[in-house]
């Protein structure tokens, strides 16, 4: 599914306006109709217990706001709505929306100052049901003094909250917020889902979202699209299915490397997720002094190797290079001067995909190796978590922090390669301009060893990949990598998911990931075969 920032968004109505010629009036409608059918289902029965309370703003927001709560009037619902301007001072649309409200029975009433509505919450002992259509995306920072006060005592309030396209407060692109903004439970999103619900502050005040279509053409809709939410309609950005007929040469070799003294664990981690996400073969690779450590915690089918400690002796290792579909270089590995080297002359002297991990990433810089990156044949992909980017790339953590999105599409730019910037919300970004939101929040996944077991995954289904070995147009190639990426977050996603639910998240450890792995790969078949 697409996603849109503000001006986006409003360059699609219009076009559907004038070429479809498709009225606000109608996107309003369709919107308040839609969203409220969406309240009374996500509500069940508990939208009886009380008023719902609609927080009215002066423009678009509000003049739907409005229209959902006649609609839910009109289905036999309490709905009082609170106008936070003087009516004169409100658009067009609000009025005339005012006007059929009051027709259906909405209550309304103006206030200018905030004690009016503490006031009937107070008298109000009734569970709250709050509907924030204050302000949408095309807000403008900082709100006056009374609408903070109105978002504090929301926020106070013991209520489920409701967003009409994002909470009031949130910058609609940046995600960003001056003082305060709307807690929302739920965020109504109207057509498209916004590029502020998936940065900064705004993925963690939006909730749960819910897309409203708008009644926008298709063909709108899809226009120019380079940002988009996954798990959503991925049925075709899916690899193939595998070749029953395939043996362990058709699934590829892995080649993991890692695992520096005390960090062992993170290598057994990785290897083992590339094997248990169908490599045909998996060889890791650990540093000379800690190789008997390695072999004692690794699974016996996994192959073994490990790297001299002088590097003259490096020579066969990178000879043999080429006898691996991927590599895996970075879990474990240490941040050593050595490291630094090794990492080089994977990128130098190999001339297949590799995936650039935790340690691997934190001895490169941006500055000094930029050139390594564009001067590769080969598909690179990088997979830093907010720390190891901002390192990276020279830029502050609080600065990737807020603007992840704009950071991502620079750092990509410079470096000609695939990065998944890793947190709550991951972005995978591609060369070919497309950026990827995988916004699934679970905190089972905050512990040690979750980013070795993705690494795995990733360089394992790459090197399967059959696709990436023909000689085929690079064109092809990048997008059949870019498939194989997605699957790979996926299948982590929902192997983190299924851990959570069956050991819950407290317990979780990283190998909870790999062991949850046959349910991950149930659900993608039963995506397939839908």
């Amino acid at each position: 599914m697409r996603i849109v920032t503000h001006a986006e968004m409003k360059d699609l109505e219009k076009l559907a306006q004038t070429r479809f010629h498709f009225p606000e009036k109608l996107i309003i409608e369709n919107v308040a109709l839609l969203g409220a059918r969406a309240i009374v289902e996500k509500l069940g029965p508990e939208i009886s217990l009380g008023e719902l309370i609609f927080l009215i703003g002066k423009g678009f927001n509000g003049g739907t706001g409005l229209a959902i709560a006649r609609h839910l009037a009109s289905m036999g619902h309490e709905t009082r709505a609170f106008l936070l301007f003087e009516e004169r001072d409100c658009s067009t649309e609000v009025k005339e929306q005012l006007r059929i409200a009051r027709a259906y029975g909405v209550r309304t009433t103006q206030i200018d100052e905030v004690t009016a509505l503490e006031g009937y919450f107070q008298q109000n002992s009734a569970p709250k049901i709050i509907v924030d259509a204050i302000f949408g995306t095309g807000v403008r920072l900082p709100l006056s003094h009374f609408l903070y006060d109105v978002i504090n005592l929301v926020n106070q309030e013991k209520a489920y909250t409701i967003s009409l396209d994002i909470p009031t407060g949130v910058e609609g692109d940046s995600g960003q917020i001056q003082g305060n903004a709307i807690k929302a439970d739920l965020t109504l999103a109207v057509g498209l889902p916004k590029l502020g619900y998936y940065q900064s502050e705004g993925a963690r005040l939006v909730g749960e979202v819910c897309v409203i279509p708008s009644g926008l053409p298709r063909e709108v809709i899809e226009t120019n699209g380079d940002k988009f939410l996954i798990d959503q309609d991925l049925k075709n950005d899916l690899p193939e299915r595998r070749n029953k007929f395939g043996d362990k040469r058709l699934f590829g070799h892995t080649l993991v490397i890692g695992g520096s003294h005390g960090l062992t664990g993170a290598l057994v981690m990785s290897s083992s997720a590339a094997l248990k996400v169908g490599a045909g073969l998996v060889t890791a690779c650990t540093w000379e002094p800690q190789y008997q450590e390695f072999i004692s915690r690794l699974i016996p089918e996994v192959m073994t190797g490990f790297i001299p400690n002088d590097q003259a002796k490096w020579g066969k290792l990178l000879r043999d290079l080429d006898r691996y579909d991927s590599i895996v270089i970075g879990p474990g590995l240490g941040r050593s001067l050595r490291s630094r080297t090794l990492v080089l002359e994977i990128l130098n002297n190999f001339s297949g995909p590799v995936v650039l991990d935790a340690d691997a990433i934190n001895v490169l810089n941006l500055k000094d190796d930029a050139e390594v990156f564009r001067v590769r044949s080969a598909p690179t992909l990088l997979t830093p978590h907010f720390g190891e980017f901002a390192r990276f790339t020279g830029i502050s953590l609080e600065e990737v922090t807020n603007e992840p999105y704009r950071y991502l599409r620079g750092t990509i730019e410079m470096i000609n390669c695939s990065v998944i910037l890793k947190g709550p919300c991951t972005y995978l970004g591609f060369p070919n301009g497309k950026t990827f939101f995988n916004f699934s929040p679970n905190d089972g996944m905050a512990t040690g060893g979750v980013g070795d077991v993705l690494a795995g995954i990733l360089g394992g289904f790459i090197a399967q990949e059959a696709n990436l070995k023909k000689r085929d147009s690079l064109y092809n190639i990048y997008e059949n990598l870019n498939r194989t990426i997605l699957l790979g977050v996926l299948i982590h996603t929902w192997s983190g998911r299924s851990a959570a639910d069956k050991v819950g998240v407290r317990p979780m450890t990283a190998t909870s990931l790999i062991e949850a792995l046959p349910e991950a790969f149930k659900a993608l078949d039963e995506l397939l075969k839908e």
